[in-house]
């Protein structure tokens, strides 16, 4: 068995189509388009490229969108007094705080010092609470792109064993919610998997599609993974490759090569989760946009 790939790219066009024409009448009943604030601090290349492919989807569907560029160095304070002065600011229906961020800020703090109606990222401890409850108001971006590609790809969610492995607040926890709720792209059986948990094989193994979140490559490797399961990579870690131009390359938490032979779907990386992490957040700014003008 050879895996069949599921593309993020393609799934992501038809989302960014969706978000336009929303976008296009939102601007018709109310005169203004969505608008979103990113915070970038300091100069981290990874957190550099992603916020320049989000200012490139933004421009695509029609979305308003600036970026602060603020210095590593400032202080907590400061960075607070940004973050107040955007919830007060109309212009911006959503608000993005670029993680992570330098280690004197307290992200915690900054997080639950936005706006929760402004709160793109789902972060805030209010949306985190109504996600945990089963109504959620904004779902974080990448678990929400990953519900939006097995709904895509006809995968059925409903009744499956879903392993998740990894934790965070990003992804493994609110994915984890998300896919155990009622509702289309859910009502799953979920594990979620750790550094705590003993003989993580023995999980994955009996997984209907496993999902590796650890941002740790090569954590999944085919002897882990059951015969058919659908293989969802949300890691991806720079490598050092001396035959690329660029001295690196991008790789996942998953053997790739390996797993795609027994795995029934599978998603690459680059060219997976990534790009419906981008989308999905224009669909968050478009929902706080209509929100806020209700």
């Amino acid at each position: 068995m050879t895996a069949r790939i599921i593309s993020g790219n393609e799934i992501a066009k038809t989302v960014h189509t969706e978000v336009a024409e929303k976008v296009t009448g939102f601007k018709d009943t109310n005169g203004y388009a969505p608008g979103l604030a990113v915070v970038l601090v300091g100069d981290d290349p990874a957190s550099r490229s992603y916020v320049r492919r989000k200012e490139r989807a933004c421009v695509e569907v029609g979305i308003i969108t600036d970026t602060l560029n603020i210095s590593a160095d400032i202080s907590a304070e400061e960075l607070m007094g940004i973050v107040d002065e955007l919830n007060n600011d109309d212009r911006y229906h959503g608000i993005l705080v670029q993680l992570p961020l330098p280690d004197h800020i307290d992200v915690d703090n900054v997080i639950n010092g936005l706006d929760p109606l402004k709160d793109v990222d789902g972060l805030h401890s209010q949306n985190a609470g109504l996600l945990s409850l089963g109504k959620p108001r904004f779902v974080p971006a990448t678990p929400l792109g990953v519900q939006r590609m097995l709904i895509e790809e006809g995968i059925e969610v409903n009744g499956s064993d879903v392993v998740i492995v990894g934790r965070s607040t990003l992804v493994g926890r609110p994915l984890a919610l998300l896919l155990s709720q009622r509702g289309r792209g859910a009502n799953a059986t979920v594990t979620m998997c750790h550094t705590g948990t003993q003989d993580v094989a023995s999980h994955t193994l009996r997984a209907d599609i496993l999902v590796a979140a650890a941002g740790v490559p090569d954590t999944v490797t085919a002897d882990m993974v059951k015969e058919g399961a659908v293989v969802i990579d949300v890691g991806v870690s720079r490598v050092t490759d001396s035959s690329r131009r660029s001295g690196f390359r991008l790789t996942g938490d998953v053997d790739y090569n390996a797993v795609k032979e027994k795995a029934s779907a599978i998603t690459p990386v680059p060219g997976g989760v990534g790009p419906m992490t981008v989308a999905m957040l224009l669909e968050n700014v478009v929902l706080a946009a209509k929100l806020q003008s209700a």
